[in-house]
């Protein structure tokens, strides 16, 4: 399970779509955030890397 920013987010979606169910991050948000964080927007929840995931809270964490 990925945690980001105290949000479960669901596991069998494409990453850009899980991201929104982030407050405040729509799709075109979550597109960019996945882009600065080089990982292919494709991939589903369940398939990230602890690498991608910790990218993810960097990318993340620097937005705010």
């Amino acid at each position: 399970m990925v945690r980001l920013v105290g949000v479960d987010l669901p596991r069998e979606k494409q990453i850009v779509y899980a991201l929104t169910y982030i407050h405040g991050i729509g799709l075109t948000s979550a597109k960019k955030i996945v882009e600065l964080a080089s990982i292919n927007p494709e991939t589903r929840t369940s398939d990230l890397t602890t690498e991608e995931t910790i990218a993810l809270r960097k990318t993340l964490e620097e937005s705010d």
